[in-house]
Order: structure tokens, then C-alpha cells, then sequence
């Protein structure tokens, strides 16, 4: 019985029509391609919002985070940092890398990590470069610059403190307390006059330990506290440098270091920054909002440039002023600062509309 079938098994396989076997592997390829092309236009998309989050995060006033929110992979972003775990740990250790690059959701990670980096060349460059005073005292382009970045923290920090619930009368004067001691502080750290050398690796280490805790969460600028903390031009000066090809041994270590505090930060700090904001959101959140309106004096829009002979911008001093006339500078700033604010808020307001879909869906 057995060898009649296998018989007539190979009989109906002879039968076929000759060439099929080729037609049938041709197809099998196509869909191979078709489902390769697939897995490439993804990666492509996935690059692509990590170059709007790496922008976004350069820019102070502006969080990585809401716009991973708006592009739609906020939520794959975060579980793929919370994967990284005791079982990814268990997959390295018995050398299961497939099984540990799925649990993590490698591919994923590395493609956004490749636009984030793109976003934070490019952009980073660009804003060193508008900083600037230049060479001529009528430059707009760097109070322009600040006003926008003044009106974008302003508006943030308006949104995170909408964000705070109160219950009772006593909450909202302890939540007041802890906003006037984080604007003190940032406005003391940020007074402080930067001296003319290079930070050290280590407090550069910390710093991206600190500030990536603040970019993936939606609201809170990376860059702001960068900006807070006193290393934002050091890094844009660095990136500006990469990018004209002036590439130093002293600049490629310094954003080893940052990339390096930027990924310890984001497996430690940012697992206890999501459980102050889980458990202890409102005081958590009145802090942040203090310390965001107490850096608006680090980007006051009117400020004179005190080392005019000194070329790099990191090593510059500038001294806040307020202006005594209405002329054209200071309406433009106006203009400026009040679009900035616009920009912010528009972003929130499509972020939550975006989440009600969500919900509705």
C-alpha cells in the first residue's frame, strides 16, 4: 500500500507541467521581497519620526517626548526601554540574542536611536549657529532665537502646571512652595557665570544621565535642562564642529561620554523618575514647573555680549537687560515669542486629541 502511493505520489509530481517548480520559487521570492520592502518602508518611517524627536529635543521649550506622542510611537518607545529587564538579562546570559533583540524590540530601537541622532546633528548645528551674536551688533539672529526659546519654556511650563490637581486648599500651597524653591534654584544655577573652560567628562556623564530622563517624557525639554545645567552651547559647539568637519578627538569623546549617560540614564534614572511621577505626580510636577520658569533667565531675549573678542560662543559672557524703547528688536521678539507659545501649545493640543482617538478606537 505504502509503495503504491509513494508511486503514484511521484507519478502526480511528474505530471506537473514542466517549469512549474520555477514559477512556484519565483513566487515564494516575491513575497519574500514584497515582505522585506515592507519591513524597510517601516524602518524608513520609524527613522523618520526619530529625526522629529531628535530635533525636538534640541530645541529648549520642546519635549522629545510629545512629539513621540504625536508621530505615535511613544508607547512601543517606552516598552521597549521597560524590557530591559531581568528576562533580557536571562537571554544574554544563555546567549539566546534572537530571543533578547526581540524581547527589547532591537531593530525598532536602533532605527529610531539612527534618526534621533540625525535629528540632534543637523538641528543641534543649525541652532549653535543662530546663537551666535556675530560680528554685527544689529544681528537679530540670536535674540529671534531666544525669544522663540522663551516662549516655547514659557508655554510648557503653563502646560505641566495644568497638569497639577489639587484637592484642597493646603495642597495648592505646598505645590506653590516647591515651585518657588525649583525657580530659585534654576534661576541660581543658571545666574551662575559659566567659566571659560570645557566641563569634565564626568559632570557631562551625569548631565545625559539627567537630561534623558526628561526627553522621553512628554512636556519636559531634555534641552531645557541641558540649558539648566550649563553644558547645552558646550554640545551644540561640539555638534556644529562634527558637522563643519572640524572633527576633534575632544569632541568625539565628549558625545561617547553623553551617549554613554544618555543610556545609563535612560535603564536607572528614568524608571524612578516614571515612579515619582506615578506615585507623587503633583509635588514632582510643581518642582519641574518651578524649575522650567526659573530657567527663563538663561534665554532672557535682550542681552549684551561682554566678551565680544572671544569667537567661540561656549566661552562667551552675555548680561541680561531690559529694554528702555519699543523699537522693531523688541517687537519682533514679541512676535516671536508669542508664535513660539502658539506652536507649544497647538502641539498639546494635538497630542490630546490624538489620545482621545486613541481611547475611542
Amino acid at each position: 500500500m505504502r509503495a503504491a502511493f509513494v508511486g503514484r505520489r511521484r507519478q502526480r509530481i511528474l505530471l506537473l507541467p514542466r517549469g512549474i517548480d520555477k514559477i512556484l520559487y519565483r513566487r515564494r521570492t516575491n513575497t519574500v521581497d514584497i515582505k522585506n520592502s515592507h519591513n524597510l518602508l517601516s524602518d524608513l518611517l520609524i527613522v523618520a519620526r526619530g529625526v522629529l524627536m531628535g530635533a525636538a529635543d534640541v530645541i529648549p521649550g520642546v519635549s522629545g517626548g510629545t512629539v513621540a506622542l504625536i508621530v505615535g510611537i511613544y508607547e512601543r518607545l517606552i516598552q521597549a526601554i521597560s524590557h530591559f529587564d531581568a528576562t533580557f538579562l536571562a537571554h544574554v546570559r544563555r546567549r539566546r540574542w534572537r530571543a533578547a533583540a526581540e524581547h527589547i524590540d532591537l531593530r525598532f530601537l536602533i532605527c529610531l536611536g539612527v534618526g534621533v541622532v540625525m535629528g540632534v546633528v543637523a538641528l543641534g548645528s543649525l541652532v549653535n549657529k543662530l546663537l551666535h551674536p556675530g560680528s554685527d551688533s544689529q544681528s537679530l539672529a540670536r535674540p529671534l532665537t531666544l525669544a522663540s526659546f522663551f516662549g516655547m519654556i514659557a508655554a510648557s511650563s503653563v502646560l505641566i502646571a495644568r497638569l497639577i490637581r489639587i484637592q484642597h486648599s493646603r495642597e495648592l500651597v505646598g505645590y506653590v512652595l516647591l515651585g518657588a524653591i525649583g525657580a530659585a534654584c534654576a534661576y541660581f544655577l543658571t545666574g551662575i557665570p559659566t567659566a571659560p573652560v570645557d566641563p569634565s567628562y564626568p559632570y557631562v556623564f551625569v548631565c545625559a544621565m539627567i537630561a534623558i530622563c526628561a526627553m522621553i517624557l512628554p512636556g519636559i525639554s531634555g534641552a531645557l535642562v541641558l540649558l539648566i545645567l550649563g553644558v547645552y552651547i558646550h554640545l551644540t559647539d561640539y555638534l556644529h564642529e562634527i558637522r563643519a568637519g572640524h572633527i576633534s578627538s575632544e569632541a568625539i569623546l565628549t558625545v561617547i561620554v553623553f551617549g554613554s549617560g544618555c543610556a545609563i540614564g535612560l535603564l536607572s534614572f528614568s524608571k524612578l523618575l516614571r515612579w515619582l511621577l506615578t506615585r507623587h505626580k503633583n509635588p514632582t510636577l510643581a518642582l519641574l514647573c518651578g524649575l522650567m520658569v526659573g530657567a527663563l533667565n538663561k534665554i532672557w531675549p535682550f542681552q549684551h555680549d561682554l566678551t565680544p573678542a572671544i569667537e567661540k560662543l561656549k566661552y562667551k559672557q552675555f548680561e541680561n537687560y531690559f529694554p528702555d524703547t519699543l523699537d522693531h528688536q523688541v517687537i519682533l521678539c514679541l512676535v516671536v515669542g508669542i508664535i513660539a507659545c502658539v506652536v507649544v501649545f497647538a502641539l498639546e493640543r494635538v497630542t490630546r486629541i490624538g489620545g482621545t482617538e486613541d481611547q475611542k478606537g
